[in-house]
């Protein structure tokens, strides 16, 4: 079974540690008061905004090596609300992987809801996690751990693939915040 370090305690961070743990896993959650607590997890979900991953690696990115990270984010342009804040040929998960280099990175979860990740459906689906990146090895294991907690997992490509994940994502906040869909509901995938 994996130990999973999730650093972040909102919304989206508490659904994916109760996947997680549907699976027989282990879970710590790191909340602002935890900064001197030691991520211990073979696994680290950065369950965090955009904004705030710069500051996490600064603190924590020693602990970081050797380990899988998984980067939930969608980095959205707040300001705007029109556009990605990352170049159009880059996504935050290949910045945050070129920030740790000694870290397997993979890209999963931000195409997901927090509802529908605790529901375990979109609608009449079961909630599929989309995974993206570069070591077939940690996509293997988190795709074991997404499995275990009861929703399918897709492995959705190289660590490339993350840019289109964060596009789709970004639709489903648009769609989401403007009415257009709920919040409860989102993208499922039929296979």
């Amino acid at each position: 079974m994996a130990h999973v370090s999730i650093i972040g305690t909102g919304n989206m961070g508490e659904a994916i540690s109760s996947v997680i743990t549907k699976g027989g896993n282990t879970v710590e959650m790191f909340g602002k008061a935890d900064a001197d607590k030691p991520a211990t997890g073979d696994i680290v979900v950065l369950a965090i905004p955009y904004s705030a991953v710069d500051d996490v690696i600064a603190q924590r990115g020693d602990q970081l090596r050797g380990k899988i990270v998984v980067d939930i984010t969608n980095p959205v342009n707040f300001e705007t609300f029109d556009s990605l804040a990352v170049p159009a040929d880059s996504s935050a998960t290949a910045v945050i992987s070129a920030k740790l280099p000694g870290s397997r990175v993979l890209k999963a979860f931000n195409t997901t809801f927090a509802g529908t990740l605790a529901a375990g459906t979109v609608g009449p689906l079961t909630t599929t996690v989309l995974v993206a990146g570069d070591d077939a090895d940690a996509k293997a294991t988190l795709i074991d751990v997404v499995s275990r907690g009861g929703l399918k997992a897709v492995d959705a490509g190289g660590l490339k693939r993350a840019r289109e994940l964060e596009a789709l994502g970004f639709l489903q906040i648009s769609l989401a915040s403007s009415e257009k869909v709920p919040w409860t509901g989102g993208f499922g995938v039929v296979a």
